[in-house]
C-alpha cells in the first residue's frame, strides 16, 4: 500500500471514529425529553397528546433539516457542516433548563432538534471516505451512534434522581461543546468528496418523483420513526403500564434503544453481504410478528363453565413485553441500515440529496408516531395502540414491498416467460439479481 494510500486509510477511519461519536451525543440531546419530559408533564399536568408533542418538537425540526443539509454536505463537504450543526445547539440546550412554560418547551425544542441532522450529514460524508464494498459497513457503524438514545436513558435518570432534571440540559450542553472541539480537531475534508456541478435547490429535490426513493422513504419511516418514536415514548410506556420507577423504566427501555443503535453496524455488514433487499425484507417480517404480539392489550374475560364463572387474564408481563422490544430493537437496527445500502447503491453520485430526503421521510415518521401515540391513548385508554399503529404502518411496507421487489423477482427471474423483456427501443433489459430498476 503507498503512503498516500496508507494516509488516506488513517484519515477515513478517523473521520468514522469521531463522526460516530458525534452522531451518538447528537442523538443522545436529541432524545433528552424522552427522560426529563416525564417530569415536565408532571409539573405542567400534561395529557399523553401534550406530552407527544412536547417529545416530538426536536424531531420535528431535525427532520425537516435533513434535506437542506444532505444537499449542503455534497457541496460543501460533510465537515464544515457538521461541525455548524452541533455547535448552532449548544446555547439551546443550556437555555432549556430555565423554561417554564409550555410554549417555551416547544420552542427551544425545535432548535435542539437541529443535532437530528447531523444523519443526514454524518452518512454522506462517512460513506464517501471507504469503497463501495465497505459502504454498508461504514454507513453501519456511524449509524450506531442511534444508541445514543440509550446512553441518553442511563445518564439523565441518574442526573435526575440526583440533581433534578434541570441538570440535564446543562450537563448536555457542556458534553455538546467538547465534541464540536473534538471533532474538529480529528475530522479531515477531501475536495475530491464535493459534488461538482451543483443544481439548484429546487432541482436536487425532484429525486422526489423516482419511485425508489419514495420507496425507501416509507421502508425507513417504520425502521428508523418507528425507532425514535419507541425511544421517546417507552420510558412513559413502562411507568404507566407496569407502574415502575424512573430509572428502572429507563434501564429496560434501554433494551429496546441500545440493540437499535449498536446493532446497525452488523446490519450494514449484513447489507453488504446479502445485499440490502434480503435484509430489509427478513427486518420487516420480524417487526410485523413482534409488533402484532406487542399490540395485545391487558385483557380480562369471564367464560361460564359448569362450575359457574371463571375469569381469565391475558395479557405481556414486563419481562415478555421487553424480551420482544429486545427484538423489535435488532430488527429495526439492521432495517436502517439495510435502507441506505439500498441508497449507496442505486443513488452513488448523491448520497447526501436522497439520503436527506428519505432522513427526513423517517424523521417526519419519528415526530407523527409520538403525537398519534398519545392521540390514541387519550381517545381510547389502550396503551397498546402504539403498536397497533405501527403494527398497520409495517403492513403497508411488506405489501408495497412484496408487489414492487419480490414479486417481480420472481417473474423476471431467469427461465421465466418475462425473464428478458425487449424496451420501447427494441434492446433487452435485464434486472440483477435480487435488485429492481427503479
Amino acid at each position: 500500500m503507498s503512503a498516500s494510500a496508507q494516509q488516506h486509510n488513517r484519515q477515513a477511519w478517523s473521520v468514522l471514529i469521531v463522526s460516530t461519536w458525534a452522531f451518538t451525543v447528537c442523538f443522545m440531546v436529541w432524545m433528552m425529553f424522552a427522560v426529563i419530559g416525564i417530569p415536565i408533564k408532571k409539573t405542567l399536568g400534561l395529557n399523553a397528546t401534550e406530552f407527544g408533542l412536547l417529545t416530538a418538537m426536536p424531531v420535528l425540526s431535525g427532520s425537516l433539516v435533513r434535506v437542506p443539509l444532505g444537499i449542503w454536505t455534497d457541496k460543501y463537504g460533510g465537515r464544515i457542516v457538521f461541525a455548524a450543526i452541533m455547535a448552532a445547539t449548544v446555547i439551546p440546550i443550556w437555555l432549556l433548563a430555565y423554561a417554564t412554560q409550555y410554549w417555551q418547551y416547544l420552542v427551544i425544542g425545535l432548535f435542539i432538534g437541529l443535532a437530528g441532522g447531523s444523519f443526514s450529514v454524518g452518512t454522506p460524508y462517512v460513506a464517501r471516505w471507504f469503497p463501495k464494498s465497505r459502504q454498508g459497513l461504514a454507513m453501519g457503524i456511524f449509524g450506531a451512534g442511534n444508541s445514543g438514545a440509550a446512553v441518553n436513558k442511563f445518564l439523565a435518570p441518574a442526573l435526575v434522581v440526583s440533581f433534578g432534571w434541570t441538570m440535564v440540559p446543562h450537563v448536555y450542553a457542556a458534553v455538546m461543546l467538547g465534541t464540536v472541539i473534538l471533532f474538529w480537531l480529528f475530522s479531515h475534508h477531501d475536495k475530491s468528496h464535493v459534488v461538482q456541478g451543483q443544481t439548484s435547490f429546487m432541482d436536487q429535490l425532484k429525486a422526489l418523483r423516482d419511485p425508489g426513493v419514495l420507496k425507501y422513504s416509507q421502508y425507513y419511516s417504520i425502521v428508523f420513526g418507528g425507532y425514535v418514536a419507541l425511544a421517546l415514548w417507552m420510558v412513559q410506556y413502562y411507568v404507566g403500564e407496569y407502574k415502575l420507577s424512573l430509572p428502572v423504566a429507563a434501564m429496560l427501555a434501554a433494551a429496546f434503544s441500545l440493540p437499535g443503535g449498536v446493532l446497525r453496524a452488523v446490519g450494514g455488514w449484513l447489507s453488504d453481504k446479502y445485499g440490502a433487499h434480503s435484509v430489509t425484507w427478513w427486518v420487516l417480517w420480524v417487526s410485523w410478528v413482534a409488533l402484532f404480539l406487542l399490540s395485545y392489550p391487558q385483557t380480562q374475560f369471564t367464560v361460564q363453565t359448569t362450575d359457574g364463572p371463571s375469569t381469565f387474564h391475558i395479557g405481556l408481563n414486563v419481562y415478555t413485553f421487553t424480551a420482544l422490544m429486545f427484538i423489535l430493537g435488532i430488527a429495526f437496527a439492521f432495517g436502517k441500515a439495510s435502507v441506505f445500502k439500498y441508497i449507496a447503491d442505486d443513488y452513488p453520485t448523491n448520497i447526501g440529496t436522497v439520503s436527506g430526503i428519505v432522513g427526513l421521510a423517517g424523521g417526519m415518521g419519528g415526530f407523527l408516531l409520538p403525537i398519534m401515540f398519545g392521540a390514541l391513548l387519550d381517545l381510547t385508554g389502550i396503551r397498546s395502540t402504539a403498536f397497533m399503529l405501527m403494527y398497520g404502518v409495517v403492513s403497508v411496507s411488506l405489501v408495497w414491498m412484496f408487489f414492487t421487489e419480490v414479486r417481480r423477482k420472481d417473474v423476471f427471474k431467469p427461465g421465466s416467460p418475462n425473464a428478458a423483456k425487449p424496451s420501447a427501443g427494441g434492446s433487452i433489459q435485464s434486472q440483477p439479481a435480487g435488485r429492481v430498476q427503479h
